[in-house]
């Protein structure tokens, strides 16, 4: 196979939000990092090499669940609790799927899905 025409990997994953400037602040403190890319219309941030953007919605209101996209943890309770004390609610608590892999999911303040995971199995290459 053509090593040009190979996917890549997950790169970036972007989430709705009806007030960008709230949801920067929100997204800074939860993930504990600042932008490092800022338009009224997105604003992007570098977590571990991959790219979490912030898009405005195009209708108040709307609530989009159609990508799931879990986060890598080390203390995937640790990191649960800290997002519900950051104004995120709860989706599903932290369990297993299959020992010794983890995940939880919680709903950001615009509705939008972020899943956790802990999964010492998966190497980044």
């Amino acid at each position: 196979m053509d090593k040009d025409l190979s996917i890549l990997g997950l790169r970036t994953c972007i989430y709705l939000v009806n007030d960008i400037d709230v949801a920067k602040e929100w997204y800074a403190k939860a993930f504990e990092v600042e932008p490092y890319f800022e338009e009224p219309f997105y604003v992007g941030f570098d977590v571990g090499g991959f790219e979490l953007g912030l898009q405005p919605q195009k209708e108040s209101g709307q609530k989009i669940q159609s990508v799931r996209t879990y986060w890598g943890v080390e203390d995937i309770q640790v990191q649960y609790e800290r997002l519900l004390k950051l104004g995120a609610t709860i989706d599903e608590a932290p369990h297993s799927v299959g020992d010794p892999i983890m995940v939880a999911s919680v709903m950001d303040p615009w509705g939008n899905f972020i899943g956790l995971i802990f999964n010492p199995l998966f190497k980044k290459q």
